[in-house]
């Protein structure tokens, strides 16, 4: 299959790179993104990007979700990140147990550097943690799915929440607006702010 395919990521994510999956052909993405408008999948970025101006981004992504959901890494698969900050999921989300084990397995290779992981799989993550110990450079962000409702209260396991508003509600808790990810760093790094609020971006 190939060694795991690091992306390059652009626009907010200017200076960063991500481990991340094929949206397209995750089964718990394509029933979300097939739900109503109130929730976040409805208007997923990444299903739209894959399909239309990045569809030369979907084949390595799929190779990323066959390796990393199929069986362990070897020690010699295991990517070296030289970055400080590596986002997990950027497109894409868990798959399985095994893609979660991947991605400690990454996690753990790499002490030097803080990874973020995007999920709304709070079964995988609570079944998983609950037996194996959870690396302090990993933090895990409950993506909250629907929009305009803030949780404030990470679940079992996550470090914070991401929350997505309309542009005119809670405009005193938006958080994540208008800046880039490399000059604000609040989800790639232990601080007190357990709540991220961002505005909606409709694709």
């Amino acid at each position: 299959m190939g060694a795991v395919h690091i992306s390059i990521m652009s626009g907010k994510l200017d200076g960063f790179k991500s481990i991340s999956t094929n949206t397209l052909t995750n089964q718990f993405c394509i029933k979300m993104n097939r739900a109503n408008e109130e929730i976040i999948c409805s208007h997923c970025y990444s299903h739209t990007m894959l399909k239309g101006f990045r569809k030369n981004a979907a084949p390595p992504l799929q190779r990323n979700s066959d390796l990393l959901s199929s069986r362990p890494l070897t020690v010699d698969e295991l990517p070296f990140m030289k970055e400080n900050y590596v986002r997990f999921n950027a497109h894409g989300e868990l798959i399985n147990a095994q893609h979660l084990e991947n991605l400690v397995a990454i996690t753990l290779h790499n002490p030097h550097c803080n990874f973020a992981l995007w999920s709304k799989r709070k079964d995988i993550i609570k079944k998983f943690f609950s037996i194996n110990e959870k690396p302090n450079n990993l933090l895990l962000i409950y993506s909250n799915p629907k929009i305009g409702t803030i949780i404030k209260e990470p679940p079992i396991y996550f470090d914070r929440t991401f929350n997505n508003v309309l542009e005119d509600e809670y405009v005193d808790r938006q958080n994540c607006t208008g800046q880039k990810c490399k000059h604000c760093l609040l989800c790639y790094t232990h601080n007190k702010v357990n709540t991220i609020v961002e505005k909606v971006k409709r694709y």
